[in-house]
């Protein structure tokens, strides 16, 4: 395990090193906090992260939410039990500061008890989909996501439509192959984004991480958020039975 998050690491430095740091915030900018690149880790490191997928996979939520939603989903709480590789990724302290100076704010990991701190997305039966939404943040200041493909077998793309709530601009419509090692990062309150349906036999996986500008939520948001999370997610049992593990798995990380 320890291997594994070794070179997750060395492998994740060397993609930032590789950036054009200032070139990428122009564009994220410029696209209303959107940015999608292409080639981000190489497929050594996209190997590590897949196996911990895979392991992670039986053990993943099912559910469908007519007009919303339809696939798998494996939590933060799975995740820091048995992903260690999808962990080193998440709490990389040099991903958080690439992070911090794209979207010119201080980042913070979510809290140890937020199950969508990062999280596993399957869209592996015919229909799976996502409906179109903004990520709309509980937290007390900003939420941004970071989604990372690793399986694109599948005519499913993710869907984004840009400079929603600019006055006096258009919208911009995108549709994105998250193919194994791209990555797409954006404000979630200014993105309106969805997946497209699956087809059958085909198979999208994606890592999604979420950062917050303050770990501070109320408590009535927090139950509201439980609820969504358990219902629309990751299960009653998954939330019941994780929130001790992530705690304790972030503390010895």
């Amino acid at each position: 395990m320890a291997q594994e998050t070794q070179a997750v690491a060395a492998e994740i430095d060397g993609a930032l090193d590789r950036l054009d740091a200032a070139r990428l915030a122009q564009e994220y900018w410029a696209q209303d906090e959107f940015l999608f690149i292409e080639r981000f880790l190489p497929p050594s490191a996209v190997g590590l992260l897949l196996d911990d997928a895979r392991r992670l996979e039986p053990g993943l939520h099912r559910n469908y939410i007519p007009r919303h939603k339809k696939g798998g989903s494996v939590s933060h709480y799975a995740i820091a039990d048995d992903g260690p590789a999808l962990l080193a990724f998440y709490r990389s302290e040099r991903v958080r500061r690439f992070l911090s100076g794209l979207v010119r704010a201080d980042l913070e990991l979510c809290p140890d008890d937020d199950p969508h701190a990062c999280a596993l997305y399957f869209y592996t039966e015919a229909g799976d989909h996502m409906g179109h939404h903004y990520d709309t943040s509980y937290y007390r200041g900003a939420r941004y996501t970071v989604l990372f493909g690793l399986v694109q077998d599948s005519s499913s793309r993710l869907r984004c439509r840009l400079h929603t709530r600019r006055a006096g601009r258009a919208p911009v419509d995108l549709a994105v192959a998250t193919r194994p090692g791209s990555m797409v990062i954006f404000n979630g309150d200014k993105v309106y984004h969805g997946v497209s349906p699956s087809g059958p036999g085909e198979r999208r996986v994606v890592f999604t991480m979420e950062y917050v500008t303050s770990q501070e939520m109320g408590r009535a948001k927090r139950l509201f958020s439980n609820l969504k999370d358990a219902f629309a997610y990751f299960g009653v049992r998954a939330l019941l039975g994780g929130r001790g593990r992530g705690r304790g798995a972030r503390a010895t990380g």
